[in-house]
């Protein structure tokens, strides 16, 4: 029997809000250290400051001249920021840097160390296995080995068709390289997934809470694990005569970080039902029957209970829509809940994009999956839908900071009267609202749109797309606040402000919000370096993987043959955690392959004005232990 005292303090915790009790599960990560020479012979260096951090904490760092003793180069702790600008250097010698936390007067050296040899180019250079016929896409970032440090898993894709075409395809096959260029695996998802940017979104995370990530991702007859297993039946095909595959069995396969070996494999949820059963109501109004909105797939990880992460597997958005929730534990897959618009929701049909996005929206410490015009509860259950219809562009963030909560920003496809709309992410309610053309005329609108903090003069985020008549820079209230807009396909942290940069190919430009003009910052063709997906136009991977709270670049070589990292050597006067603590940007850098790439956006607002970053919630593994740190 629970005594009264134990009674009332179960009482006041159910009391409390549920953000105040929870506090999700996140990965261990190093001070993520690194060097690169800026071009003007000196070094600049930066590492991680991480959320869980002391208040008082500052910093020593050391340096190594070709592999002698190492020494301090600051003279006394450094706790404006986390970065250092080496001007000491001579590009002939070798460098090697660690750097060590100080907290009350005790020293901790982090493991990892980082060096820059003797002629050093500007990027980390990873080399890789790419098959024959092939080209490096989409990448992610997860810590494979539990050792604080990023992998990298790669989208190696070779002949692709989009689903509104017919042709046949070269089976989508992932690689996973360390950071220092080590190959660790291989996985081929044979001939019965096809090749396209809505066939294959794979997830990479620590499902489980054991410290390393796993790969989740749809699989068939004949796919081979990082180590030679076949998954099903190897000598299935299932390819029509027009190489598309809407018959046989689908699965999800979670596989082991560290070997790519197939740990669990189950029927994919949902099936495919009727293969005509997914267009129309609420998107284009068209459907078909040779399998082009069938094999529509999207996916990402939630925290839907507050605590631990769930795998969200996804099909459909012109129509139906169905969204499957997967708990990873004890090596065995359980399915937590099946959204389905056919289930008793008919409103929230054709609202889905190519793209999702997944964030805390109504406060209540777990998340929500925010899936382009409509928005799915923690529990499964449908929050709202606007009705607006489906969309190829999705910006979800503290978008206007003097507004509570968070907003979205997105497009319409059809002509309409929200060509460009800003809603409010908690109640759905659409706060302003742009037409495309006249309402009720037909046709395509906007395909692409940007929310970015790029003009100091109006606090919040400006807003812009391409196409449809709508022209224009918008401050984050909708008003018109200028004529000319900069290059809207992604954006990026880069120089040492608080406005963001215009990420656009293997461009990192400034905006130059008097003159309405993107001046050039970084671009990566100068170091042999090309964009992915056509005109969508993005690297293989923008996020925050190393060093202080600016984010990375990883590109493919025209070649093929090579991934470059490329981190900044700009100094800033800004320190802030980083960027993979804040729950909603760490899930957006799973999430960023999905269908569309979008930039991600962290769950606060980060700009000119801010205020200090919140506290995030977090409870961090306990680190394994790593046999070698260095460039690690």
């Amino acid at each position: 029997m629970l005594r009264p005292y134990k009674i009332l303090l179960l009482l006041l915790m159910a009391m409390l809000p549920v953000a105040m009790q929870a506090q999700r599960q996140m990965e261990f990560l190093n001070r993520g250290i690194v060097a690169m020479p800026n071009g003007k012979g000196a070094v600049f260096i930066s590492w991680r400051l991480l959320a869980t951090d002391a208040p008082n904490i500052s910093f020593n760092l050391y340096r190594s001249v070709n592999r002698s003793k190492a020494a301090r180069v600051n003279t006394k702790p450094i706790t404006a920021v986390t970065s250092w600008l080496d001007e000491k250097t001579d590009s002939t010698k070798e460098y090697t840097y660690q750097v060590a936390a100080v907290v009350n007067g005790k020293e901790v050296k982090d493991a990892r160390t980082y060096t820059v040899k003797a002629a050093a180019p500007a990027y980390i250079s990873i080399p890789l296995r790419t098959p024959a016929g092939y080209a490096p896409n989409d990448a992610s970032a997860g810590d494979l080995d539990g050792d604080g440090t990023y992998e990298i898993i790669l989208h190696q894709a070779g002949k692709g068709h989009d689903n509104s075409h017919s042709g046949f395809t070269d089976p989508p096959i992932f690689q996973a390289y360390t950071l220092d260029g080590k190959f660790l695996w291989q996985i081929n998802l044979g001939k019965n997934i096809r090749e396209g940017a809505h066939y294959t979104q794979f997830m990479v995370y620590d499902l489980d809470g054991d410290g390393r990530a796993e790969i989740a991702m749809k699989t068939a007859d004949g796919t081979i694990d990082g180590q030679g297993k076949v998954i099903g039946d190897s000598t299935r095909d299932y390819r029509n005569s027009a190489g598309r595959i809407i018959e046989g069995p689908e699965f999800l396969t979670v596989f082991d970080g560290r070997t790519g070996a197939a740990l669990y494999t189950t029927d994919y949820v949902p099936s495919r039902g009727r293969v005509d059963g997914w267009g129309g109501s609420g998107g284009n109004g068209r459907t078909d029957n040779y399998g082009n909105r069938v094999d529509r797939f999207l996916a990402c990880v939630a925290y839907l209970d507050g605590v631990h992460p769930s795998l969200v597997m996804c099909r459909g958005y012109y129509g139906r829509s169905v969204l499957a929730a997967w708990d990873w534990k004890n090596n065995k897959l359980t399915q937590r809940w099946v959204f389905d618009t056919e289930k008793g929701y008919p409103g929230y049909a054709g609202q889905g994009n190519h793209n999702l996005s997944v964030t805390d929206v109504d406060g209540d410490g777990k998340d929500e999956i925010v899936y382009g015009q409509m928005t799915v509860d923690h529990d499964g259950k449908g929050l709202y839908t606007t009705g607006i219809g489906h969309a190829d562009a999705l910006h979800v963030s503290d978008l206007d900071p003097e507004r509570p909560g968070i907003e979205v920003f997105g497009t319409q496809e059809r002509f309409g009267d929200a060509g460009a709309n800003f809603r409010d992410a908690k109640t759905g309610e659409v706060i302003w609202k742009k037409p495309s053309v006249a309402a009720g005329e037909d046709g395509e609108g906007p395909g692409r749109a940007l929310a970015l903090d790029i003009d100091p003069r109006y606090k919040g985020y400006e807003c812009w797309v391409a196409g449809a008549n709508i022209t224009g820079l918008f401050d984050c209230k909708g008003n018109k606040i200028a004529d000319k807009t900069p290059p809207c396909n992604m954006g990026i942290y880069w120089d040492g402000d608080l406005l963001s940069e215009i990420l656009n190919a293997t461009i990192v430009g400034k905006w130059d919000y008097i003159n309405s003009v993107t001046n050039k910052l970084l671009d990566a063709r100068d170091y042999d370096c090309q964009h992915n997906n056509g005109t969508k136009s993005n690297p293989c991977l923008s996020a925050d993987i190393l060093g202080d709270w600016r984010e990375e670049l990883i590109y493919r070589t025209s070649d093929n043959k090579e991934l470059r990292i490329f981190s900044t050597t700009i100094p800033t006067t800004h320190k802030f955690y980083t960027l993979m603590h804040d729950p909603q940007y760490r899930l957006s850098i799973v999430w960023q392959n999905v269908a569309y790439n979008q930039p991600p956006h962290p769950g606060f607002y980060l700009g000119e004005g801010m205020s200090a970053p919140p506290q995030p919630k977090i409870s961090i593994i306990e680190p394994r232990k790593n046999d070698n740190a260095k460039n690690k």
